[in-house]
C-alpha cells in the first residue's frame, strides 16, 4: 500500500541553516498495516509523514501509495489517497460548523457538488450512530458548533471524518501529544478501534514508547533521517521499553537521549 523508497530532503541547503532531515528512508507498508514510528527530536519522524503527504517536495528518492507513483504529485493531488489527523485539536474541522455539517463535508470530499438540500435525516441517524461507537456523547450534540468540543472530542471527530472515506493511508502525526495522559488513551482507543473496523494501512507518529509498542502491528525507529529499527509480528508484541533501547543502542552506537519519550 506505501512504498517509500531512499527518501532524501534537505532544508536551506548551503547555508549555515542547512539541516539533512531524510538521508535514505526507506519503509514498505502491507495493506492493513498499522506501523508506529518513533525516534528523538530531529530523527525525521513528521518530515517522512510530510514527505508522503506531499507537504513539499523530496530531494530524492520514491513514493507509491496503492501501486500509483505519487512522488512528482503537489500535496492537493495526493489528498484523495491520504486521511490525515494533526498534532493540533484545532486542524482539521471547521470551528464555526456543527458536527453533523463537519461530517457532511469529509463524506463529500472529493464529490461533485448538488443543489440538494445539505444534510439528509438518513445521513444524521448514521452520524449519530457512527458517533455513538466513540462513547463520548457526541450523538446528542450533532449541531453543536465544533468550537465548542474539547481537544480530544475535537480529535476523535477529525479521526472519524479522516477514515470516512476509508482512505488507502491514514497519516497520523503525533495526533495525542497535545492532549492530558487520560483524554489521550481514550483517542488512541477510537484510534485503533477505527483502524481495525475500516482494514486501514496508517502511520502513527508518536512520542510515547509505550504506545509505539502497545499500538499497531509494526514499529519503526528513526534516527538521522533514517529508518534504523523495523520490528513487527511476534517480535514487537514481546517488545518492552528496555528492548527497544538496547536494540537502539546496538544499531546507532550511542544512547537514546530523549527524556520526555523514555520517561513517557
Amino acid at each position: 500500500m506505501l512504498k517509500a523508497f531512499n527518501l532524501k530532503k534537505t532544508f536551506n541547503p548551503g547555508t549555515i541553516n542547512e539541516k539533512v532531515a531524510l538521508d535514505g528512508a526507506t519503509l514498505n507498508l502491507a495493506p492493513g498495516e498499522f506501523c508506529t514510528v518513533i525516534g528523538g527530536n530531529g530523527a525525521g519522524k513528521s518530515t517522512f509523514l510530510n514527505a508522503v503527504a506531499g507537504v513539499w517536495p523530496v530531494d530524492g528518492g520514491s513514493i507509491t501509495i496503492d501501486g500509483v507513483d505519487v512522488t512528482g504529485l503537489p500535496e492537493y493531488r495526493r489528498a484523495k489517497y491520504l486521511g490525515r489527523v494533526f498534532q493540533d485539536p484545532m486542524t482539521g474541522t471547521a470551528a464555526n460548523m456543527q458536527i453533523d455539517e463537519n461530517l457532511a463535508l469529509a463524506a463529500r470530499r472529493g464529490k461533485s457538488r448538488t443543489l440538494r438540500w445539505g444534510i439528509t435525516k438518513e445521513e444524521r441517524e448514521k452520524y449519530h450512530d457512527m458517533l455513538k461507537e466513540l462513547d463520548l456523547g457526541l450523538e446528542d450534540r450533532l449541531t453543536a458548533k465544533v468550537g465548542l468540543l474539547s481537544g480530544g472530542q475535537r480529535q476523535a471527530l477529525t479521526l472519524m471524518m479522516a477514515t470516512l472515506q476509508k482512505p488507502k493511508l491514514l497519516l497520523l502525526d503525533e495526533h495525542t501529544a497535545a492532549l492530558d495522559p487520560k483524554t489521550a488513551a481514550k483517542v488512541l482507543e477510537i484510534t485503533d478501534m477505527l483502524i481495525k473496523e475500516h482494514g486501514l494501512t496508517a502511520m502513527m507518529v508518536t512520542h510515547n514508547m509505550r504506545d509505539a509498542i502497545n499500538y499497531g502491528n509494526r514499529l519503526i525507529m528513526m534516527n538521522e533521517g533514517r529508518v534504523i529499527l523495523n520490528i513487527s509480528g511476534e517480535e514487537k508484541k514481546g517488545l518492552t521499553i528496555e528492548d527497544l533501547l538496547h536494540k537502539f543502542e546496538d544499531v546507532s552506537g550511542t544512547e537514546f537521549t530523549n527524556d520526555t519519550e523514555i520517561l513517557s
